[in-house]
């Protein structure tokens, strides 16, 4: 059995970690909160935005705009994948590279694949069997629309030029603060609505479809992926949350373990010291 001061020495140590997880949940916390009603109230927007899309996508061969919607023969991808830039978050980073790596190896088997990381996390773990042709980090630092803006429009250039024939994004949807959703969104081409008989798709465009085709699709392109980063960040600050929960849970069950541990060592210490008073005293009296 370790001895009093071994014990109290983790004693100590255990509450120094407890303090820090959980500061670190109420931090989680708060930014959860910002976080998720952001995504809430943007959700709507985008997806019916993008289902427009979707449904014009139909009407685009040969006008302006339609490069964006041209099906190719798929042979170079890259693979966006959003992570975060810290850790001790649970399975979150894991998940995304996971996922990456799966849809590699089985959707995009035999094609040429690079990666576009945002987040050093997928950048550091993903680097080391991918070729990363970009690193885009600091964007949680300000995590404007016109910031993610200019990546989508990087993302945008590079198909539009031809450089790779599919662009994918892996990120995790928020669900809850305890759940969220590894997906794979194909950002482009844009991927057409299926066909409905009983649904009209007969637009009225005013003033001409040309031109409301010219704003539409970039501002959707850059909407959907604002939307998977604002996704992303919210659940970044849930599983941070929750695996900084179990965290201070554990630290807690193990405390409790070692001052029983503790409490039992001076138990036994202070017999041991009682029966040599107890020996010694005999002895004398003999």
């Amino acid at each position: 059995m370790a001895n009093l001061k071994e014990i109290r020495n983790r004693i100590t140590s255990i509450g120094s970690t407890m303090q820090i997880t959980s500061a670190m949940k109420m931090v989680s916390a708060a930014k959860l909160k910002k976080a998720q009603d952001a995504i809430t109230a943007m959700r709507p927007y985008s997806n019916k935005l993008t289902e427009l899309l979707q449904n014009l996508s139909a009407t685009l061969d040969g006008e302006s705009g339609g490069v964006y919607a041209t099906q190719k023969e798929v042979n170079k991808v890259l693979v966006v994948v959003v992570t975060s830039n810290r850790g001790l978050c649970g399975g979150f980073n894991s998940s995304v590279t996971k996922k990456t790596i799966e849809t590699i190896e089985n959707q995009y088997k035999g094609k040429e694949v690079d990666i576009y990381a945002i987040g050093k996390k997928g950048n550091d773990l993903l680097s080391k069997s991918y070729t990363v042709i970009a690193n885009k980090s600091t964007i949680f630092d300000e995590l404007t629309f016109n910031n993610v803006a200019d990546i989508a429009q990087e993302l945008m250039d590079l198909f539009a030029d031809g450089a790779y024939d599919e662009i994918a994004v892996v990120y995790n949807k928020f669900k809850n603060a305890a759940t969220q959703i590894t997906e794979v969104e194909q950002f482009l081409p844009i991927v057409p609505a299926e066909k409905d008989a009983n649904v009209s798709l007969d637009y009225i465009f005013e003033p001409e479809k040309a031109k409301i085709v010219q704003g539409l699709i970039p501002k959707s392109l850059k909407t959907q992926l604002y939307k998977s980063l604002r996704d992303s960040f919210a659940s970044e600050h849930g599983a941070r949350m929750t695996a900084m929960h179990k965290a201070t849970d554990n630290a807690t069950e193990l405390r409790d373990d070692l001052l029983l541990q503790y409490n039992k060592a001076r138990q036994a210490a202070i017999t041991n010291e009682i029966l040599e008073i107890v020996g010694g005293a005999e002895a004398l009296n003999a």
